[in-house]
């Protein structure tokens, strides 16, 4: 169905091409899982099989991409629009309507689809993707979980043959993206789709995938079995790493597998000790608060607290109100109830004194982003903070990150944008930092330097609030976990006691040695020493 023969992709001023005389083969209703380090050429690779590479993205495209016998080079993106559809990361930039149905429906006009034909796979794609309540919504007004379900939908109805995803699952809570990804799969096999996906986190659906693509990003890719692919791979998700700390040769692709493995060869690695902690003052505490859009009560009475030094994970489905929340501790949603940080409401504030108190960092961290250059983002920041000549610069230095101030912000890895967005934000010095989505984006390494990151502000005694769906960044990086529904919050505690108990919310480590306590890949070596 797809072939890649001796393919080159090589962008202007690059030092070297970012694919490098790739030869592959995808047979027809193949789950074909693409993995790598950012910036190792995955999104290149996806856009190459739609022809957005090289007609959109620029470029010199050399060899030859064969999609059932259309070559991408002499055909555009609209040309091979009834073979393959393509979903990429940033939904809400595609989206060419107001609402969900008409969204769904757009694609399928273009096509000129029967209208008794196209309602009829309004309506099976609306189940099929448990977005049927949604339907009339505007497609502004919905989570970014929510939007991501809509672009995959609209891209489904219009029963392409081949379905390209960049990382479809990177805003969705595990239960929807489970949902998601079964219907992805119920398609290849009882329908014959075939399906090349790039995805970071790898623990969601490496066990769904018929074969892998490694791209090392050295411009080569590996192309094999999963089992092979993962124990060469330098890309490590939790049950890789669970691998090579037990010595098992192969990497066990499901919790399953990895769980009967385990208790076969005797593998009980002990429960880590609880950690005491001193308390530590409350800097932000909110009382009631309740956000309403129209009729909608999007947060219902909440109350929180977080205490100095503290690290606390808020987890819920898409749509449960968590980027409300912290959208109105920040002070810039009209909301009702009491909000203190250190004694002051930071709704009465202006945006540059709020900053000082509490600060968030949105979804889509680079829209704070708006300079040609690292070194003119973080002069600006002093600026607006009152800050020393070179304080976000040295913050940005302090966080781990060294880059050249002339680079521009577009230029950087995701986990380089992201450490200049939080020293630009952070250089006010504020008592509350407030994490909305962080990991969307970025791989295992990268997500590793973030938990560094966040340790090392939170020793400083920085209360730090993550809003994720990333359970396994949550398991790493947090103490305590609260879980929110429908506007409220319903459960809280220690992260380590909330999701081992949850089936929906455990990591995998959890999963395959509970009952014990065990979170990550780094409690099972400390165990098993």
């Amino acid at each position: 169905m797809i072939t890649f023969d001796r393919v080159s992709v090589r962008y202007a001023d690059a030092t070297r091409p970012t694919l490098d005389r790739v030869s592959l083969e995808l047979p027809e209703g193949d789950l074909c899982l693409v993995v790598g380090a950012t910036g190792s050429g995955k999104s290149t690779l996806l856009g190459a099989i739609n022809g957005l590479v090289p007609h959109f993205t620029g470029g010199v495209l050399g060899g030859r991409v064969l999609v059932d016998g259309w070559d991408t080079a002499l055909h555009r993106p609209r040309d091979l629009s009834e073979v393959v559809g393509f979903v990429g990361q940033d939904p809400l930039r595609g989206f060419v309507t107001d609402t969900v149905e008409d969204e769904i429906a757009y694609g399928m006009e273009q096509l000129g689809i029967d209208p008794v034909a196209m309602r009829k796979r309004v309506e099976e794609t609306l189940d099929l993707l448990g977005i049927a309540d949604l339907r009339a919504r505007p497609l502004v007004e919905l989570s970014g979980g929510q939007q991501q379900r809509v672009a995959i939908a609209a891209v489904l109805a219009a029963q392409p043959r081949v379905l390209v995803l960049d990382e479809p699952t990177s805003a969705l809570d595990p239960t929807a993206a489970q949902d998601v990804l079964s219907a992805i799969a119920t398609l290849v096999h009882e329908v014959g789709l075939t399906v090349v996906l790039a995805e970071h986190r790898l623990e969601r659906v490496m066990q769904a995938a018929d074969s892998m693509i490694w791209l090392p990003g050295d411009g080569s890719a590996v192309q094999g079995n999963p089992r092979d692919v993962l124990a060469a791979a330098t890309i490590t998700p939790p049950l890789a790493a669970l691998a090579r700390a037990a010595g098992w040769a192969e990497v066990p692709l499901s919790v399953r597998e990895a769980r009967r493995r385990a208790f076969a060869e005797g593998v009980f690695p002990a429960s880590p000790p609880p950690r005491a902690e001193e308390p530590t003052p409350v800097v932000l505490r909110a009382t009631g608060v309740e956000v309403r859009f129209g009729e909608v009560a999007a947060v219902r009475g909440v109350d929180l607290e977080l205490r100095a030094g503290s690290v606390t994970a808020l987890m819920g489905r898409n749509g449960a109100g968590k980027s409300s929340l912290l959208w109105a501790l920040q002070g810039a949603l009209t909301c009702a109830g009491e909000i203190s940080v250190a004694g002051v409401d930071p709704r009465g504030l202006g945006a540059a004194r709020a900053r000082r108190l509490v600060t968030l960092v949105p979804q889509t961290a680079a829209d704070l982003l708006y300079l040609p250059t690292v070194g003119a983002e973080c002069d600006q920041a002093d600026r607006e903070s009152g800050a020393p000549t070179g304080a976000a610069a040295g913050l940005l230095a302090e966080l781990g990150v060294e880059v050249d101030g002339d680079r521009d912000p577009r230029d950087l890895s995701e986990g380089q944008r992201l450490a200049l967005v939080l020293a630009v934000q952070l250089v006010a010095g504020p008592k509350v930092l407030l994490l909305d989505e962080p990991t969307r984006g970025l791989d295992y390494c990268s997500k590793a330097e973030l938990h560094r990151i966040i340790d090392r502000l939170a020793a400083t005694g920085v209360a730090v609030l993550i809003s994720t769906h990333d359970v396994e960044f949550a398991a790493l990086a947090s103490r305590r976990t609260l879980l929110m529904a429908d506007g409220e919050i319903i459960a809280g505690g220690e992260t380590a006691d909330l999701l081992t108990s949850s089936p929906a919310y455990a990591p995998q480590m959890a999963k395959v040695f509970a009952p014990s306590r065990l979170l990550t890949p780094d409690d099972v070596v400390r165990g098993l020493r």
